[in-house]
Formats: C-alpha cells, sequence, structure tokens
C-alpha cells in the first residue's frame, strides 16, 4: 500500500496567545483570530507552539487553546497540535490529548544525540496513531538532524508525513530532504520566513508564520500562479518588518500581539514573563511598524 502523501500547501499559521487583563486565556479574541485567519485563506493551524509562549501555560490552558481553535475551525483546513515537551512521557501524554480533541495532525521536536534514541523517540509519538506526524527539526546552532535519517524515518513510518525545519542554513536543508525524499515529504519552513521566496524556489511545500495573514497567503498565491516578480516585490516590502520582528522570538511575539491589537483582534497586547523587554525604542519603532503592516493589508485587499 502506497504511503500517504500530505496536501497543506500554503500558509499554515501558528496562533498568537491572546490574554486578558487579568492574564488568562482570551477566549473571544482566540475565536476572533481563528475566523480571521480562515478568510484570509489560510492552509492550516499549528497551537500551542514556541510563539504561543506555549512554555508559560498550564496544562489546562494548553488543552483549552486547542479545543477551542479544533471547535472554531470545524474541519475546514488541518489543526496541528503542538505536542512538544522535555521528556518522551510528557510528549506521549499530549500527543494522546491532542489525538482526541480532534487534531489532524501532531507536532513534535525530539532533541537529537544519536540516531538509534531520535528513531526510538520518533516511533513512540507515531504508534500513537496521529492523522500525522510533523516532526520538528529546530537547530538554531546547526544544520540538525542528518538528512540520511530523515530519509529513512519517512520511508519506514507511515504517520511521518511532514518536517518543519527551522536550522541554520535552513535553505540548503529544504533541497536537500527534498532530493533525499524524492519531494514525496511535505516540507514546511518555520523562522526562516524571512527567506520565504527563496523556499519556494526550493520547493518548500508550506511556510508556518505568526500574523500578516493576507499578506502572506497573497505573496504564496501570486507564486504558485506563476508570477514570481510580483510575489517577490510584494515580499520585498515586507523584508524590514521582518527585519524587526525576528531579531529574537521574544521580539516577534511583542510586536505581533501589537499588531493583533491594533487590528482589534486582540484586546490586550499583554505577554507572560520571563520574556525578552520590550523598552521605549521597541514601542516606537513597533507602532511604525503595525501601521506600516495595517496599511498594506489594506492595499492588497483593495
Amino acid at each position: 500500500m502506497a504511503k500517504q502523501l500530505l496536501n497543506m500547501d500554503g500558509i499554515v499559521t501558528v496562533l498568537n496567545t491572546p490574554f486578558t487583563d487579568k492574564d488568562t486565556i482570551d477566549i473571544p479574541s482566540l475565536r476572533k483570530h481563528v475566523h480571521y485567519a480562515l478568510d484570509a485563506g489560510v492552509a492550516g493551524f499549528l497551537v500551542p507552539a514556541m510563539a504561543s509562549e506555549v512554555g508559560k501555560l498550564s496544562d489546562l490552558e494548553r488543552k483549552l487553546m486547542v479545543e477551542t481553535v479544533v471547535s472554531e475551525v470545524k474541519g475546514e483546513v488541518p489543526v496541528i497540535g503542538g505536542a512538544s515537551a522535555q521528556t518522551s512521557e510528557q510528549r506521549r501524554g499530549y500527543a494522546k490529548q491532542l489525538i482526541e480533541l480532534g487534531c489532524e495532525g501532531v507536532l513534535v521536536s525530539f532533541n537529537y544525540d544519536n540516531d538509534q534514541q531520535y528513531e526510538q523517540d520518533v516511533r513512540e509519538i507515531a504508534e500513537l496513531k496521529p492523522g500525522f506526524l510533523m516532526i520538528q527539526d529546530w537547530d538554531f546552532q546547526g544544520f540538525g538532524v542528518p538528512v540520511p535519517l530523515i530519509s529513512r524515518l519517512f520511508k519506514e513510518i507511515d504517520e511521518f508525513q511532514s518536517l518543519k525545519i527551522e536550522v541554520v542554513p535552513a535553505g540548503v536543508k529544504y533541497s536537500q530532504v527534498i532530493d533525499a525524499t524524492s519531494g514525496q515529504l511535505h516540507v514546511a519552513g518555520g523562522w526562516a520566513v524571512s527567506q520565504l521566496i527563496e523556499g519556494l524556489d526550493r520547493g518548500v511545500n508550506a511556510f508556518m508564520p505568526t500574523g500578516m495573514h493576507e499578506i502572506y497567503v497573497r505573496i504564496y498565491s501570486l507564486y504558485r500562479q506563476g508570477d514570481r516578480a510580483a510575489a517577490k516585490r510584494l515580499f520585498n516590502r515586507l523584508l524590514p518588518v521582518l527585519s524587526f520582528s525576528n531579531q529574537h522570538l521574544d521580539i516577534s511575539i511583542h510586536f505581533f500581539k501589537r499588531l493583533l491589537a491594533a487590528q482589534h483582534i486582540y484586546t490586550t497586547k499583554r505577554v507572560r514573563e520571563p520574556i525578552l523587554p520590550f523598552d521605549a525604542y521597541h514601542e516606537i519603532l513597533s507602532q511604525d511598524w503595525v501601521e506600516y503592516v495595517i496599511q498594506l493589508t489594506e492595499e492588497i485587499a483593495n
């Protein structure tokens, strides 16, 4: 029987967690964000993840977020549940819960010590039979999981259908993984969204940013329609914003909370500690770029 291949091309948004002034999850804002992203044409959702401040959420809050997103999406696009954790027991527990909550897939990041250990960790999650397993290949200090191991696991494990690549440099690994799996493994780009056009040129299936849904969807659509030049022009207009927001994950979280509040999707810009400070200079620059993104979004809508 041929292995099922994942069909989830486009922009898969990673949802920031909205908080109320009392530091509880703002469920109405989360619902509003889901529908805003769906209306913009996203191809899926990832929740919770690092951009969701997942490490600062309780287990009950993680569950509440996923329940809310799944209930609002209603199967229109895939919802990928984030199951990453420090121990295999925690990962299995999160993955089981996400499957029960109705997520079409689960994303897990595994520490890599050696091939044997890594394979065992992957198989433990695959045995739970998620709709599909997306592995997060995360390594900001290097090249991440060896490509030959990725290729072998893809061939041997039916559930392993997608790889989210976030390594240095991402572009080279995109190509190596796509070549090693004959273009069958679904490849997603995350933090390297600042190399969006390069990723599209290399054959990446999906990109997983936060916020700016209409702009990202338009860039992706223009490219897939064969108008690379127009896609590149629009993307180039986004680069100054990415230069600011992608300084650090914490700066990104601060910025997109402010953007979502200015768009009247979130009621607050609240973040949870510990997090890098966002000082007066950041605030001034952020306001400029928030206004710029809103104007650009209105422009492409018209």
